[in-house]
């Protein structure tokens, strides 16, 4: 069953759960009816080339024993279970659904619109004209005994002859359709699929109740702590989103060192050793080594050219320790 997202559709069905308290941002304290809005089933849709208006039929709930003509008729919208609530909703004629799809709460209400909400109240059996119209009753004294919650009378004499129609009389009270506008949407529970709306509404528990969206409240305050739950939900779906996104790494590209062939250093070394004086104690020695550079290439090779400088260098050395201890062999 594919989920439908229309703008157009401002109505859905619901079910009225309980009714209790919330304290707002401001510290305010409201009463709160809970409204479980399932998925409402598209189960028809109406246009004008067919049935000369728009409208589209949504229905929720489910049917134990659904008679032959209903269970044929969700059959055909391709749902297997029969509504057990079916309600009419106008719409324009563009961005319909199509029959078979479901439309979810949070597609049509958000915190803080303002919604009116139609019901069928409470039924309380046969009632007086003091409960049922709040008549104030005859007097209490002066032997008026059983007068204390009669009607009175209920018209005149000869003329007219008849009670006029309307008159407020005792009589059934209640299971009346009541509709109770300009109502807040306080929160919606996506995951419950259930809306908090200001107010008590019409109908006992486990009624069915239409929801319709009339406009936005300008000055809107939150529940307390909403806020932060709901910046909780987006940084958890953030950090989900960012989890399953697929790592790419980055490849460094390494240089390759291009071989070049080896070059041989043709490297001359001159010693040159002054003459031995026999009659005089020192002796001048004098090392002269001229070695010719390579051509470097990579770094590599200039690291190499610099361990033979130091080679030469350790070669020097050696060479003027050999000419001191042949001079003193001579001495």
């Amino acid at each position: 069953m594919a989920i439908f997202f229309c703008i157009m559709i401002n109505t859905l069905l619901g079910q009225k759960i309980d009714q209790t308290q919330k304290f707002l941002e401001n510290g305010k304290r409201v009463p709160v009816t809970l409204i479980s809005v399932a998925d409402n089933s598209v189960l028809q849709v109406k246009t004008v080339a067919t049935d000369t208006y728009t409208a589209v039929q949504l229905g929720v709930g489910s049917k134990k024993k659904p008679t032959k003509a209903l269970a044929g008729h969700a059959k055909k919208a391709g749902f297997d279970k029969t509504s057990s609530f079916v309600r009419e909703v106008r719409v324009a004629d563009s961005d319909l659904p199509t029959a078979g799809e479901a439309i979810a709460v949070e597609t049509v209400f958000q915190p803080g619109d303002i919604v009116e909400v139609t019901g069928r109240s409470k039924g309380k059996g046969f009632a007086g004209v003091v409960k049922r119209h709040n008549f104030r009753g005859g007097p209490k004294t002066h032997g008026q005994s059983d007068r204390e919650r009669a009607p009175g009378s209920i018209g005149q004499t000869t003329t007219p002859g008849r009670v006029y129609k309307g008159k407020r009389m005792a009589g059934r009270m209640g299971s009346d359709r009541v509709t109770l506008p300009n109502l807040t949407v306080i929160a919606v529970d996506v995951e419950k699929k259930i809306i908090l709306v200001s107010g008590l509404i019409p109908g006992h528990r486990n009624s069915m109740v239409t929801i319709k969206k009339t406009g936005t409240r300008k000055k809107f305050v939150e529940l307390l702590g909403e806020k932060e739950k709901r910046e909780a939900i987006e940084a958890a779906e953030a950090a989900k989103v960012a989890a399953e996104a697929p790592v790419v790494e980055e490849k460094i590209e390494e240089p390759v060192a291009e071989t070049a062939p080896e070059v041989v250093a043709d490297a001359t070394e001159t010693v040159v050793v002054a003459e031995e004086t026999v009659g005089t104690s020192t002796e001048t020695v004098k090392a002269e080594a001229t070695v010719s550079e390579p051509e470097i290439v990579t770094k590599e090779e200039a690291v190499e050219a610099k361990a033979e400088e130091v080679a030469v260098e350790a070669e020097k050395a050696e060479i003027a320790e050999e000419a001191k201890e042949e001079e003193e062999k001579v001495a």
